[in-house]
């Protein structure tokens, strides 16, 4: 409980605190007098049964009565500003707390306690958030973690972690970090945007949606590729829309960040190794796993290793219309990179093999790209044709064309279609979808 006990700060204490707080930042020193007061009349134990309506009404009492015993020049605004920091340091994210509340902001990156930027609509700003100290930023950095049953020190300086919202979180600290402790946030949206919503929005043409829901109900193999922050995940969420809620799928991701809106999915998650000894689990062991579960579909969140191995087999053996993300800047440099993760788990396998596998597996590459002006848009949907020699060979189904830029600096150009019949015609035909498929493509009926 709380137990002030009317710990009430006698006068001339509080004109000894008064003179040394004028001294400095007289807000920043009310807040860390207050601050202190709190903590040494509150108990941890206390905080964590209580709910944060309940953890503000008794903060707001205890200010009030710190406030009043000290003497502090500190109106009804400025106590509930106090009470907010206070409860945002208690069972937030202190600082960062404005931050992850902000619907528009996308990233928070802290870089060291006195410096902290955010990503809004695809750029990055600087924001006037700081710490108070590095001390505060790295009690944040050690909350985080241990929520999710981890640890932060110089034996393990780097943590990849998720919130309660399930916002993605990378932390470094000393040795590694060289100014500071680093928090890197990437946050998690509730809304499901579809395929629809992301037309709007300029992602992609109409036609193109038409196309990406023929692609996922003729139950094709799809890779989304594009770099870091580009929307792969977004646009995977809004591609499931397309699959039947009859289907059963297995996720399975590094950081659950997919949200799909179908009855059946049983979602999984890689656990690292950790302090009690426990062995980390991976993605490749987790998808050898999913393959007993009996699913219809498998969707990896990201393929980046020797899972990709296990993901291939699953894809010819029954499971086709599975799909994935990956990191890559073209279609054809997904289908290298992915060559490359084969090789991490068959290194024994000649290169022709490797990629016979691949062409016959991947039907459809969807790049998708953070474009200069923040604007994240589907810039290739391309269909993957097999070998010629050992060669890929591809056709771009459709191909975002830039034309230029406006006067505020964003891009203007087209969602060209190669108005070509797919080479999939023929499944898509089987699933009663060609005459979608040759709308989408804009070709007569």
């Amino acid at each position: 409980m709380f137990t002030t006990s009317r710990r009430k700060v006698d006068s001339s204490a509080a004109s000894t605190t008064k003179r040394a707080m004028s001294a400095v930042d007289p807000a920043r020193e009310h807040y860390q007098y207050i601050h202190g007061k709190v903590v040494e009349a509150i108990e941890p134990s206390v905080v964590v049964k209580l709910s944060p309506v309940e953890l503000e009404g008794r903060i707001h009492h205890l200010v009030t009565d710190i406030v009043s015993a000290g003497q502090l020049p500190l109106g009804h605004r400025e106590v509930s500003s106090v009470v907010k920091q206070l409860v945002d340091e208690m069972c937030g994210l202190g600082p960062l707390q404005p931050l992850i509340n902000d619907p528009a902001v996308s990233d928070i990156m802290v870089n060291g306690y006195k410096e902290v930027y955010v990503e809004k609509l695809g750029k990055l700003h600087k924001t006037d958030v700081v710490f108070r100290s590095e001390e505060q930023l790295i009690n944040l950095a050690r909350r985080i973690v241990s929520k999710i049953g981890r640890r932060i020190d110089e034996t393990s300086p780097l943590v990849d972690a998720r919130l309660e919202d399930g916002s993605r979180v990378n932390v470094m600290i000393p040795p590694l970090a060289l100014d500071g402790t680093y928090i890197s946030i990437r946050k998690f949206t509730q809304d499901k945007l579809s395929l629809n919503q992301l037309a709007a929005n300029g992602a992609m043409s109409d036609n193109m949606v038409h196309l990406l829901d023929v692609i996922i109900r003729s139950r094709l193999n799809v890779l989304v590729a594009g770099g870091t922050g580009a929307g792969k995940t977004t646009l995977l969420n809004a591609m499931s829309f397309s699959i039947s809620p009859t289907e059963r799928i297995v996720t399975i991701e590094d950081a659950a960040e997919l949200k799909l809106q179908q009855p059946h999915v049983v979602r999984a998650e890689t656990r690292p190794a950790n302090a009690e000894g426990l062995p980390a689990i991976g993605q490749r062991e987790l998808v050898k796993n999913s393959l007993r579960m009996r699913p219809d579909r498998i969707i990896l969140g990201e393929v980046r290793g020797e899972e990709a191995f296990e993901m291939m087999q699953a894809m010819n053996t029954g499971h086709d219309g599975s799909l994935s993300t990956l990191h890559a800047n073209s279609p054809t440099d997904a289908l290298v990179r992915l060559e490359n993760m084969l090789m991490m788990a068959q290194s024994n396998l000649p290169l022709f093999a490797l990629r016979r596998q691949v062409a016959d597996t991947i039907d459809v590459v969807v790049q998708v790209e953070r474009m200069r002006d923040g604007k994240r848009r589907v810039v290739a949907i391309t269909e993957i044709l097999g070998l010629e020699g050992d060669q890929y060979v591809s056709q771009d189904l459709y191909r975002y064309i830039s034309s230029g830029e406006d006067v505020q600096g964003n891009l203007i150009g087209t969602f060209k279609s190669s108005r070509t019949l797919p080479q999939f015609a023929a499944k898509a035909a089987h699933y009663q979808l060609e005459p979608q498929l040759r709308r989408a493509m804009e070709l007569e009926l």
